[in-house]
């Protein structure tokens, strides 16, 4: 019976692999801990096919395929898969198969025979006194320059745990749910978007949930569209919306100044007070005699 030599595979991550900018644009989303594990452990499951991996119709979609693949929520996977695809580092080759652009440079393989004659070489350059120049026979020594330092995967997102246990554990999907309701799949997936695509910070998600909620509006629809309203007019901070309320409020003060009733001035005029009075006068007794005296001659005549 020939024995098969198999083939070991691992990932060689560059030193500076967690430094860049998708990788700390996914380390900073709401679960963005769990989505760069998830991320791994994509990229180890699609070693043997240098990057692939494949959608078998086993499940409804590959999210919840690849979920039950790595043992992870299918929301969580969802969220990742969709965030790989909009920065390139997932392509789609055909309904069934997908492409991890990153593996094929991280891949480092060997047979099993090279393996055992790397151990065995090892073990051999233990034996060496470690004062002598050189042991009995010679010791192969590969040297590749162009590969990458291989990094500890665990040991390297422990110290980035680490890191990220500094900042805000908020997670937008758990607020939502707490404070509004259930959350379905392409609802989580607008979420998502806003804090991804747009680059909403999730204080300012928490802040369009809160209005919502303290409103009665207890719907997807009503948070959707304060989101979207805030995306398009470039509000991505919840220090940009303060700001933009202030506005709002300060020109709606003086547009109620200006709008108010006026009080009447006078007309100006040269005319004296007094000309507008009604103008009385009493007759004395003796106006009276004379008036009376003229009515009189006047009627003789």
């Amino acid at each position: 019976m020939t024995k098969t030599n198999r083939r070991y595979y691992w990932i060689q991550l560059a030193q500076d692999f967690f430094k860049s900018k998708e990788m700390k644009l996914l380390r900073k989303m709401p679960g963005g801990d769990t989505y760069t594990i998830i991320y791994l452990k994509l990229m180890l499951i699609s070693l043997e096919d240098n990057g692939k991996i494949y959608f078998e119709e086993l499940a409804q979609d590959l999210a919840e395929e690849m979920a039950l693949l790595i043992d992870e929520d299918t929301e969580a996977v969802r969220m990742t898969l969709m965030f790989l695809s909009k920065k390139g580092l997932l392509t789609r080759h055909s309904n069934y198969e997908f492409f991890l652009e990153q593996v094929p440079e991280m891949i480092g393989s060997e047979t099993a025979s090279t393996r055992r004659s790397r151990k065995h070489r090892e073990q051999k350059a233990l034996q060496c006194n470690t004062n002598a120049t050189k042991c009995n026979g010679d010791i192969e020594i590969d040297i590749d320059k162009d590969i990458d330092k291989k990094i500890d995967i665990k040991s390297e997102v422990d110290k980035e745990q680490t890191a990220a246990d500094e900042k805000s554990d908020f997670n937008v999907f758990e607020y939502y749910q707490t404070r509004i309701g259930i959350l379905d799949g392409y609802q989580s997936e607008k979420l998502a978007a806003y804090v991804q695509v747009d680059e909403l910070e999730p204080e300012l998600v928490k802040l369009a949930i809160d209005k919502a909620a303290d409103n009665s509006k207890r719907s997807f629809g009503y948070v959707n569209s304060i989101l979207k309203n805030w995306a398009q007019n470039g509000i991505k901070t919840v220090a940009k919306q303060n700001e933009e309320q202030r506005n709002f409020e300060e020109a709606k003060a003086t547009q109620n100044y200006t709008q108010r009733p006026q009080q009447k001035q006078p007309k100006q005029t040269n005319v004296p007070d007094w000309w507008d009075k009604e103008y009385k006068h009493e007759a004395t007794p003796e106006e009276q005699a004379q008036l009376e005296a003229l009515r009189k001659s006047m009627s003789e005549d």
